[in-house]
């Protein structure tokens, strides 16, 4: 009930009234039964938009940060994404992966729609960056077609780190769903796994037209998180006086 009150009534009017989505290829989501739509992630906003302007309720795979925080606020904060179809996924550990797909395929077995991000995380540059293999695990063992979707505009109207978003418009586009049934039954095999991937991101950039980059997002953060640090510990800030 709370999801439906938030897409209708108190988030999704405001959220298409600022940003005035301009949406394409809406018809090519499957209106009954399962589906995964994936998309590129440029903004906290994407969360929300995506399914402000779908016909059909989505269930997203969030990070189990935006359930676990301490207080009132941090319940709230719980409360409003599990009312809004977030489901929380640990993403730290070794059993991170494996539980990500349970959870996802708990979706599809329910005959929903299932949103995922495969960049992993927030784009910090714009840049389109290489898929993890988990949406293909879960594409091929419920035997699901994937539907790509680009966020365009997202990234300039609320960039990581910009609490208060941009008043500007965007565009949501939706691509031609994409069958994977050749490749039943294969879901344990690497090559295929990343294969199936690859086509997935393929798609999403022909859609997004970003720049590509053949690293995981998360890699590259690291690299320049770390580099940042050496240059400051190179130069260090001189003292006020």
């Amino acid at each position: 009930m709370f999801y439906y009150l938030l897409k209708y009534v108190l988030l999704g009017p405001l959220l298409r009234l600022a940003f005035r989505p301009r949406v394409e290829g809406l018809e090519n989501v499957p209106a009954t039964g399962p589906a995964i739509v994936a998309g590129n992630h440029l903004s906290f906003s994407d969360h929300f938009l995506m399914p402000a302007i779908l016909r059909r309720r989505i269930t997203f795979l969030a990070k189990a940060e935006y359930f676990t925080g301490p207080g009132l606020k941090g319940r709230l904060t719980a409360f409003f994404f599990r009312g809004a179809g977030q489901i929380p996924v640990d993403r730290s550990g070794q059993e991170a992966g494996r539980a990500a797909i349970r959870e996802g395929l708990g979706v599809l077995r329910r005959g929903e729609l299932l949103g995922i991000y495969p960049e992993g995380t927030r784009s910090h540059d714009g840049r389109l960056y290489k898929g993890k293999v988990g949406v293909a695990v879960m594409a091929l063992t419920a035997g699901v077609e994937v539907v790509p979707c680009a966020m365009i505009g997202t990234f300039e109207a609320q960039p990581p780190g910009k609490v208060i978003p941009r008043i500007r418009p965007v565009t949501i586009r939706f691509g031609k769903p994409l069958d994977f049934s050749r490749y039943a039954g294969m879901e344990r095999q690497k090559a295929v796994l990343r294969a199936v991937t690859d086509e997935i991101m393929y798609a999403i950039l022909a859609l997004s037209e970003q720049e590509y980059v053949d690293q995981y997002a998360a890699v590259v953060k690291a690299e320049q998180s770390r580099a940042a640090g050496r240059k400051e510990r190179r130069f260090p800030r001189a003292p006020l006086s």
